[in-house]
C-alpha cells in the first residue's frame, strides 16, 4: 500500500458535542471503509432541560423538588470530578456547560424565567424538525417550575390578522397565501425559525420580549421518553403507551377524533396531556433513572430532536460552543452539504419515508462535479387519514456559488443564497409503497479541486431520522469511500 492509500478521510462528529475525532481508513477503488462506533456518553443533565422539555411537553407542572435538588448535585459533583476523569475534553466541555445553565437557571434570586417550548411533530417533516403543532410556555423561579401553559398553534393564529405572505413552495405546492406561526419553522437554521416564531408571537398581541429562552423538541423525545419509564396507562383513557406507539398513540388521541368530528369541541382534545405528566414525571425522575436520562437528553441535544436558544449573550455562547443550537454554520469554507425536506401534503407521511444518500464528488474536473442521490422509500401499505402519497419541497444546501446541473425524478424549481450557501429548490414526489431516486448534479466553484485542502461537511436536518450516506470521492489517482450514519452532523476531512 503506497501513501497515497494511507490518507484518511476524518469523520468528524464534533458540531454536535460530545464525540470523539476518531479515524477510520478509507479503501482504495471505492470499497467501503469500517464503520466508526462512537463511545456511549454518561453526564448528568439538568433539572432545567428535564422538566422545561418533560414539563412543557405535557404541559403541567409537578412537585419534584428534592429530586430536582438531587440532579443539581449530582451534576456539579461531576463537573468537578470530570476534571481528573480520562475522558475526552468534549466531554468535559459539555460537562461545564450544563453545569453553567443549571447554575444560572436554578439559583434563588426570586427572577422569574420564561421559556418558550416548541412541539414539532417529525411525523410531518419541517425544515426546522416537524410541524408545528402546540407551543407551550413554562416559567420558572427558583429552579421550581411555577407555572405552564399549552396551546395548539392554530388558535395562536386565528388572533392573527396580519397578511404576511408565505414562502413561495406554500403557495406553489398548498394553496397557502398568508404565513403564520405554525409555518414559522421553514428555516434549517434554528436560530432564524425563534425569531420568525416571536415575529408572529407580536403580530398574535403576545410580547415575546420576555422570553429567556426557546426550546425546540420534537416528537420522538416523547417516544424515548417512554422507552425509559416503560409502558403507561392513563386513567380515563384505554390503551398502553409504549416506546413504540407512544407519539402515534397520543396523535390518535388528541387528533383523530376530532378530524372525523369536526363538531367536538377542540379547546380540551389535550386534557389527557394533564393526567399523563404526573405519571411519566413520577417514573422517569427517580434515582435509578438519572444517568439514563442524562443519555437520552444527551443524545436528543446530538441528533437535533432537541434545540436551544438563550436571549442571554452568554448562555447562548456556550449552546453554540457544544452545537446544541441548531445553526447552519455561515464560516465553514469546505464543501458542504445539507439536504432540507419540507413536509407540503399536510399528513404525518413522514413516518413512513426511509431516506438514503450517496454524495459522489470528481475531483478532477476543472470545476469539482457533484452526483447527489437521495432515495425515498414510502413504506407506508395504504392511505390513511394521516398518510398519502409524499409531497416535499426539496432544497440541498451547497457552497456558495456552486451551479445547478441538472436533475432527475425532482422538479427544479428556484436557486437562492442563504447562510453563505447555494441552495437548490425542487419538488419531490413519492408515491406510497413506491420509490423515488432523486439525482442532483452541480458543479462546485474551482477553490474546491485540490484534494490536499479538501474536507466536507455534511449537516442533518432536524427531525430527519437516521439517513445512512457513501461519500465517494474521485481524484486523478485514486478513489476514496466512507460510509456513515447521518444521525448527528458529520465531517470528513483529507489528512495527508
Amino acid at each position: 500500500m503506497n501513501k497515497y492509500f494511507q490518507k484518511t478521510f476524518k469523520k468528524f462528529a464534533r458540531l454536535n458535542a460530545g464525540q470523539k475525532e476518531q479515524l477510520s481508513q478509507l479503501n482504495h477503488s471505492g470499497e467501503q471503509g469500517g464503520s466508526i462506533k462512537l463511545p456511549k456518553k454518561k453526564i448528568i443533565i439538568t433539572s432545567l432541560i428535564v422538566v422545561a422539555l418533560v414539563g412543557g411537553f405535557f404541559a403541567v407542572s409537578y412537585g419534584i423538588k428534592n429530586k430536582r435538588v438531587l440532579v443539581i448535585s449530582s451534576l456539579s459533583a461531576l463537573n468537578s470530578v470530570s476534571k481528573f476523569l480520562p475522558i475526552s475534553q468534549d466531554e468535559k466541555k459539555e460537562i461545564e456547560v450544563l453545569n453553567a445553565i443549571v447554575t444560572e437557571f436554578t439559583k434563588k434570586d426570586d427572577q422569574e424565567k420564561n421559556f418558550l417550548i416548541m412541539l414539532q411533530n417529525e411525523a410531518e417533516l419541517r425544515p426546522g424538525g416537524g410541524f408545528l403543532g402546540q407551543y407551550a410556555i413554562v416559567k420558572i423561579k427558583n429552579g421550581e417550575v411555577i407555572s405552564t401553559f399549552i396551546e395548539d398553534a392554530n388558535l395562536l393564529d386565528q388572533r392573527i390578522s396580519a397578511k404576511i405572505p408565505a414562502p413561495f413552495p406554500f403557495k406553489r405546492m398548498m394553496q397557502i397565501k398568508n404565513w403564520k406561526f405554525r409555518d414559522s419553522n421553514f428555516s434549517p437554521d434554528f436560530p432564524t425559525n425563534v425569531e420568525k416564531a416571536k415575529y408572529f408571537f407580536r403580530l398574535a398581541g403576545r410580547s415575546s420580549s420576555g422570553f429567556d429562552g426557546v426550546i425546540a423538541v420534537n416528537s420522538e423525545v416523547f417516544d424515548n421518553v417512554i422507552g425509559l419509564t416503560g409502558p403507561i396507562t392513563v386513567p380515563g383513557y384505554s390503551g398502553e403507551y409504549t416506546k413504540e406507539n407512544a407519539s402515534r398513540k397520543l396523535e390518535e388521541q388528541v387528533e383523530k377524533a376530532y378530524i372525523m368530528n369536526p363538531e367536538i369541541d377542540t379547546q380540551n382534545r389535550k386534557a389527557i396531556l394533564k393526567k399523563m405528566a404526573p405519571i411519566i414525571l413520577d417514573k422517569l425522575l427517580t434515582l435509578g433513572n438519572i444517568t439514563k436520562v442524562a443519555d437520552l437528553f444527551h443524545n436528543e441535544l446530538k441528533n437535533r430532536n432537541v434545540m436551544l436558544n438563550f436571549s442571554d449573550s452568554n448562555l447562548q455562547k456556550l449552546a453554540e460552543s457544544v452545537h446544541w443550537d441548531g445553526t447552519m454554520p455561515k464560516d465553514w469554507d469546505g464543501d458542504y452539504l445539507m439536504a432540507v425536506d419540507a413536509n407540503m401534503g399536510a399528513l404525518k407521511s413522514d413516518f413512513y419515508i426511509k431516506r438514503e444518500m450517496i454524495y459522489d464528488i470528481d475531483l478532477t474536473q476543472p470545476k469539482p462535479l457533484v452526483t447527489l442521490n437521495i432515495k425515498y422509500r414510502h413504506t407506508a401499505p395504504y392511505g390513511d387519514w394521516r398518510t398519502s402519497d409524499y409531497h416535499s419541497y426539496l432544497r440541498v444546501y451547497a457552497p456558495q456559488g456552486s451551479n445547478f446541473l441538472e436533475s432527475n425524478m425532482v422538479s427544479h424549481l428556484n436557486t437562492n443564497n442563504e447562510f453563505g450557501k447555494t441552495y437548490f429548490g425542487f419538488m419531490c414526489h413519492v408515491l406510497i409503497g413506491q420509490e423515488t431516486n432523486a439525482t442532483i448534479k452541480y458543479e462546485l466553484p474551482e477553490s474546491f479541486s485540490n484534494i490536499a485542502d479538501y474536507k466536507l461537511l455534511i449537516q442533518k436536518q432536524s427531525g430527519a431520522g437516521d439517513v445512512p450516506i457513501t461519500v465517494n470521492v474521485k481524484t486523478k489517482d485514486e478513489q476514496y469511500s466512507q460510509q456513515q450514519n447521518l444521525a448527528n452532523d458529520l465531517r470528513f476531512e483529507y489528512e495527508k
